[in-house]
């Protein structure tokens, strides 16, 4: 099994949101990086495990656990033009960007906020890819042991 962290901003889609669909599931769509795009096609797998981290708020930081149900599939919304993530370049037949779907799997009882993660930076999460300086990615790779960290700092 592998852990993720995806970003989504709480005003546009939030873990209550997700709470709130039918089965608790929703695709994770709209993501315009390739980087990001290659990890949610090629990586990702049914049964991984996921933080889900409000970000561009007053306090950015992670809320909750979310699990993937789906596996990477053709992105939808880049073929829609009156989507926000609508992408011309993109093609039906030979797709450019790629979703997953996600469930809720918890709600943490406090936020554990971006200024906390930072405060372990040189410590228990010098590998997290979300601490590391002008990374801008939506969904990124958590290893194991920041994961097991950051899950004792939610209890």
């Amino acid at each position: 099994m592998k852990y993720w962290l995806f970003k989504s901003e709480p005003e546009e889609f939030s873990i209550d949101d997700l709470k709130k669909m039918p089965r608790k599931t929703e695709h994770w769509d709209g993501v315009r990086n390739y980087q990001a795009r290659n990890m949610m096609r090629d990586e990702m797998k049914k049964g991984d495990l996921g933080f889900f981290y409000h970000s561009n708020c007053d306090v950015p930081g992670i809320v909750g656990v979310i699990k993937i149900v789906r596996e990477g599939y053709p992105d939808h919304t880049a073929f829609d033009p009156d989507d926000p993530h609508f992408d011309p370049k993109s093609d039906p037949d030979n797709p450019r960007w790629f979703m997953v779907d996600v469930s809720f799997v918890r709600k943490f009882k406090r936020k554990i906020a971006l200024s906390e993660l930072r405060e372990y930076a040189d410590k228990q999460l010098r590998e997290l890819t979300l601490l590391r300086r002008g990374n801008r990615l939506s969904v990124m790779p958590v290893g194991k042991k920041e994961w097991q960290f950051i899950e004792s700092l939610a209890k």
